[in-house]
């Protein structure tokens, strides 16, 4: 399928690897003029070299860490110096730390709302004017499926996304009918830091082998696998595009499944 989107440009925060990588990966694809950003450099530049591989639009990496309003910016200037336009916001961030609500301290609720709440705030901000010209644009939030079934020991993301989720619901009326705002919740997929987790697990002699990872993993999905990081991109790319011109305000879990939940 042809998403005609080619020739627009984005920006998709924390993609220097996982599930943003993979959504960069996808725009970039179509012909969409990606800004990969990331906090590592030697990390960023691998990610920008590897989309490019398969990319039909231009790729160019802006260092900067989400947290920090200077940098998110940074990252919007970049796409509009570098394209002459934004059309399409990708906010994605990594997983704050495991852990129980009593174990959670005040420094950790107030950096988690800096990563996942207010990276999210000040990309829009920053975006908006650019993202309602040229005809509109959109705006997809990639959380995660604890919005809908929380953990014990995921008390930070559970809580936190959830004015996530909130401020995805609010921007779907008020950048409305200009921009639309959907959000993605991904879970039981096959990312780099459960690869990272896996072999650690090897290590402690808590399994033999990876593919026991990946069953013990996927022992909950209808699918009997885990997800790619590229299946979720693929539907990130799809939301930005015309194709899913009457999706505004959705929350569409990626999980094959493995969520009991009816809404």
């Amino acid at each position: 399928m042809d998403l005609k989107i080619a020739g627009n440009a984005a920006v998709v925060t924390a993609s220097s690897s996982g599930l943003g990588k993979a959504s960069a990966r996808a725009l970039a694809a179509e012909g969409v003029d990606v800004v990969v950003n990331g906090r590592d450099r030697d990390r960023l530049d691998e990610a920008v070299e590897d989309i490019k591989r398969d990319a039909t639009g231009s790729v160019v990496g802006q260092q900067g860490d989400i947290a920090v309003r200077e940098d998110i910016e940074a990252v919007v200037r970049r796409c509009v110096d570098e394209f002459g336009r934004l059309d399409h916001l990708v906010t994605s961030a990594g997983g704050p730390a495991s852990k129980s609500t009593l174990e959670t301290t005040d420094e950790d609720w107030y950096d988690a709302f800096d990563m996942l709440v207010m990276s999210v705030v000040r990309a829009v901000r920053a975006g908006e004017p650019h993202l309602r010209a040229n005809g509109g644009g959109s705006i997809v939030n990639i959380t995660s499926m604890s919005v809908k079934e929380p953990s014990s020991t995921l008390v930070l993301s559970a809580s936190v996304r959830m004015a996530v989720a909130g401020l995805e619901k609010t921007l779907s009326r008020e950048l409305a009918p200009d921009v639309r705002s959907n959000m993605v919740l991904p879970r039981s997929i096959e990312t780099e830091r459960i690869r990272s987790l896996g072999e650690a697990a090897i290590e402690r002699g808590e399994y033999d082998s990876y593919d026991e990872v990946l069953a013990d993993r996927a022992g909950d999905s209808p699918l009997g696998r885990l997800g790619s990081p590229d299946e979720l991109g693929d539907l990130v790319a799809f939301l930005c595009s015309d194709r899913a011109s009457y999706l505004n305000g959705t929350a569409i879990s990626v999980d094959g499944g493995v969520s009991r939940s009816t809404l």
